[in-house]
């Protein structure tokens, strides 16, 4: 039995153009191909269809996506790896969820009493977001991705820790300045975006108008929305701005 691409896209919730693209680039080619030109899919492609969108679902980009599938030798294998990511993330999830919960009823307290909103276990607040979330939600960005993985690569676990408890003090100094009510643009903000936009020339070359596409990734990608958002929420937002702000005014 075979099901038209039409009816796969129901099935799977996935676009027909995606499943055309996923046949473009050898991830899913179909089991045949009708003499109307419609692609026809068959269970072992429904099944690798799922593999496909499993390891999406995990913030896997499409080359590693093809290089994991051209790897495998057993589906019931593959299935249990796939398996044991999605347990590993659901655990993730979980810890993730709870920061979120802490922070919320830290936040509802401060404003409750009255007082300023101060982060006062800055440990806990990236309790399940790990250093590799943000190399994986940089495939919006390959040539950053791929000079942030040639560095994290010779780095130490020392490094990367070190590396992230400054992320997190960035975020954190950036909640406190949003908390104080200071407009995306006001000139303490625009110094932190300074900072962060220096440390990214370390690395390579930004442009304006890449720059521009970052701050809103801060918004439109889950991993890091989840994690601006698990500090204060509105800080994604906030983040945005800010970066929309420092590249018209200083780099425009």
């Amino acid at each position: 039995m075979d099901w038209p691409i039409a009816e796969v896209a129901r099935m799977s919730g996935v676009t027909a153009r995606t499943l055309r693209h996923y046949d473009d680039v050898g991830l899913l080619p179909p089991a045949r191909v009708g003499a109307n030109g419609h692609r026809y899919y068959e269970e072992h492609q429904l099944l690798r269809l799922q593999q496909i969108l499993v390891l999406r679902a995990l913030g896997v980009g499409l080359p590693e996506v093809g290089r994991i599938l051209a790897e495998q030798v057993d589906e019931v294998d593959a299935l249990r790896g796939h398996l044991r990511r999605l347990l590993a993330e659901r655990d993730r999830l979980d810890a993730l969820a709870g920061t979120v919960s802490r922070t919320i009823a830290e936040l509802e307290q401060s404003r409750k009493d009255g007082n300023p909103m101060t982060v006062n276990r800055p440990e806990n607040l990236f309790e399940g977001i790990q250093p590799s979330q943000y190399q994986e939600s940089l495939h919006g960005f390959p040539e950053h991705a791929e000079e942030v993985a040639r560095r994290v690569a010779v780095m130490t676990p020392q490094d990367i820790e070190a590396g992230q408890r400054e992320r997190t003090a960035q975020m954190i100094r950036l909640a406190e300045l949003m908390a104080a009510e200071h407009p995306a643009d006001a000139e303490p903000v625009q110094a932190e975006i300074d900072a962060q936009y220096r440390a990214l020339t370390q690395l390579r070359t930004v442009s304006a108008e890449e720059y521009r596409a970052i701050g809103r990734s801060c918004v439109d990608n889950d991993a890091w929305c989840a994690a601006y958002e698990a500090i204060a929420p509105g800080l994604a937002a906030y983040q945005r701005d800010a970066i929309e702000a420092y590249a018209t005014t200083r780099l425009s």
